[in-house]
């Protein structure tokens, strides 16, 4: 995994704790599946197959607004 991917899936935890969810976490390899979901850059963060960020690595702050606003909590 390069470091682009662990630093996302770092926040990307930690935001969907802080929030009271247990993360499923898919790392998806396949540059077809990838580009199938609209992916052009990496790394890209999808929730329940929407994908909310690519070709940057958020802040786990950045993370958690764009799970929150992708599953309508508060």
């Amino acid at each position: 995994m390069d470091k682009a991917l662990q630093y996302l899936s770092i926040a990307r935890k930690g935001g969907m704790a802080e929030l009271g969810e247990e993360p499923v976490v898919e790392h998806v390899t396949d540059f077809v599946q990838i580009a199938a979901m609209g992916v052009m850059t990496t790394p890209a963060l999808a929730v329940d197959g929407k994908v909310l960020s690519s070709g940057r690595v958020l802040t786990k702050e950045e993370a958690k607004h764009l799970i929150q606003e992708a599953r309508k909590l508060s």
